[in-house]
């Protein structure tokens, strides 16, 4: 039994549709921000209040709704669940071998300072990460980071989130911007040249916003300096390689020009008094600690996160991932050899009762329904090898190893469970319509669509938890929308992407993967408080800039 998505399934009506169709995003701000509910608990009646609506309000067969939920459970397991796992179980064997104090230490012999330590961990070594391998694995890694160095974990997470917001449009090597080629028909290199002409703004604001927040606008003017170098270098960057190289490399560019030029410019530069939070002392810009490593030493502490990057990297590359994924066509032997090992590790069974089974409401096709399983490909697979590389080059046994690794899943269950749920929740609203239903009522703004196309990227990251989703999901209804007003496609298009990227710290698998990372499970309630806010500060940002460049700075449209 087929189903056709109806956007006017409420009374006939868009409006009340949409009415409809926001109220599981307003059940889950009130089930965590006013409620309290501990994070699973929010994530498992949101699905709930969805299911019901899907299939009472929008009429999608029960078989057909509950599918599509297992669909998204799936998804949320591998590959974010797996990432989320392998990411805490690395961090997790340098603390139980006491590398983690080497590491701790090397970082201090850059800087005590913990504003100068939130911008090379948080901004500069999360920006990298997510250009490697997107995910979940950016806040995982640089929030478990700061919560080793001494950070308070609900301000490490919170600031990781919000450190994330500069890079995801270009996350996972670009695949958020190269994925609206396709249903649109845009280049992409022309849509990573006007996202690189909105995004670098935020990129130069964001360092200075997070000392902001840590510190106040007092303490952080005294390390305007530092702020200066890592924002600008960043936003320059990212700037000239979104639009003379393409969106595959400007996070990975940006990201370590960044974090070298920071670090590099604390050899000639210090603060005059040294910041630490109120449970530490205050001092002049001298290194308090006593103890000293040689680099062959500081080097093996780091090896696990440098075989992480190595590995991520090589994941992100397009022709070893299709090899992973067992698509790749090229006449490499050496890759030919990997997608055959790829193909024997990817699983796409069908989804009963949705494969094909729900008519698009727009176009009338039929839309496909698997189970994504690409057990070689998934970048939580590329951190468990280097977790593996890790146990001999730290001359950790089985035993510890295995050991540590069930601990971790213990550590993360309700987590797992949180994602599960909130993934499963974006799936049953994308095949009911209900996404969709929101996008058209907010493409019904008319002359002041430039104004609200951000807002649409917002909502999809919000609930899907991913820009390259988001992406998707709206790229040809912001491209018919804007050309129906008068606006610039390419200009709606890069506004989908930069939106989104201020939705991606309130997304509740965000929330699930920053309080898996630093400990805070079952108080997710207090993260998203923390990041709301300034969520909606830098969404407005993008609005105006997205509105202002419609008209009066028409001259930076590519």
């Amino acid at each position: 039994m087929t189903f056709t998505q109806n956007f006017t399934a409420v009374g006939g009506s868009l409006a009340w549709s949409a009415v409809v169709a926001v109220v599981p995003i307003l059940y889950f701000f009130w089930a965590l921000a006013i409620k309290k509910m501990k994070g699973y608990m929010a994530g498992l009646t949101t699905l709930l209040v969805s299911l019901l609506l899907a299939v009472f309000a929008f009429k999608v067969p029960t078989a057909t709704a509950v599918m599509s939920a297992t669909q998204g459970a799936v998804y949320g397991l591998l590959p974010i669940g797996w990432i989320i796992v392998t990411s805490v179980f690395l961090y997790n064997l340098t603390v139980k071998t006491g590398k983690f104090n080497i590491i701790r230490h090397s970082v201090l012999s850059i800087t005590e300072d913990r504003r100068i330590q939130a911008l090379l961990v948080a901004f500069s070594f999360g920006a990298f990460l997510e250009g490697a391998a997107g995910f979940g694995a950016p806040v995982a890694i640089s929030a478990a980071l700061l919560v080793g160095l001494g950070f308070n974990p609900l301000y490490a997470a919170g600031l990781c989130l919000i450190a994330n917001t500069a890079p995801v449009a270009f996350g996972a090597i670009g695949v958020p911007i190269t994925a609206m080629e396709g249903p649109t028909g845009i280049p992409a290199l022309e849509i990573s040249k006007m996202v690189g002409r909105q995004l670098p703004f935020l990129a130069v604001f964001i360092p200075f916003f997070l000392v902001f927040i840590m510190t106040g606008f007092k303490k952080a003017w005294e390390v305007m300096p530092a702020i200066l170098v890592s924002g600008i270098s960043f936003a320059v960057t990212q700037y000239l390689s979104s639009n003379f190289l393409g969106p595959e490399l400007p996070d990975v560019l940006s990201a370590l020009v960044s974090l070298f030029a920071l670090a590099i410019f604390m050899k000639f530069w210090q603060p005059k008094t040294i910041y630490r939070f109120a449970t530490e002392r205050e001092t002049t810009a001298t290194l308090s600690t006593n103890e000293s490593y040689s680099g062959a030493t500081i080097v093996k502490a780091w090896s696990p996160f440098i075989i992480l990057t190595i590995f991520i990297s090589f994941w992100g590359i397009p022709a070893i991932k299709s090899a992973l994924t067992g698509h790749y066509e090229g006449s490499n032997i050496l890759l030919k050899g990997v997608n055959t090992l790829g193909q024997a590790l990817t699983f796409m069974p069908e989804v009963p009762f949705l494969h094909n089974q729900v008519l698009n409401g727009t176009t009338g096709e039929p839309i496909a329904a698997v189970y994504k399983l690409e057990l070689l490909g998934a970048a939580g697979t590329a951190i468990l090898l280097a977790a593996i590389v890790t146990k001999f080059i730290l001359q950790i046994s089985w035993r510890h190893w295995g050991t540590t690794f069930m601990e971790t899943i213990n550590e993360i269950k309700f987590p797992l469970i949180t994602i599960c749920c909130v993934v499963g929740y974006a799936y049953v609203t994308n095949a009911a319509g209900m996404m969709t239903t929101l996008g058209l009522m907010l493409a019904k703004t008319g002359a002041l669509f430039p104004f609200f196309s951000p807002v649409l990227g917002w909502l999809g990251v919000f609930i899907t938890g991913s820009d390259t989703s988001s992406n998707v999901l709206f790229a040809k209804l912001q491209q018919v929308t804007a050309e129906s007003v008068g606006m610039d496609p390419v200009l709606a298009l890069a506004a989908n992407s930069s939106g989104g990227v201020t939705g991606k710290m309130i997304s509740p698998q965000s929330i699930a993967v920053a309080a898996a990372a630093v400990g805070l499970v079952g108080r997710e309630s207090e993260l998203l408080r923390f990041a709301v806010k300034y969520s909606v500060m830098l969404l407005l940002f993008i609005c105006i800039l997205t509105y202002l460049q419609s008209n009066i700075l028409a001259w930076m449209i590519p």
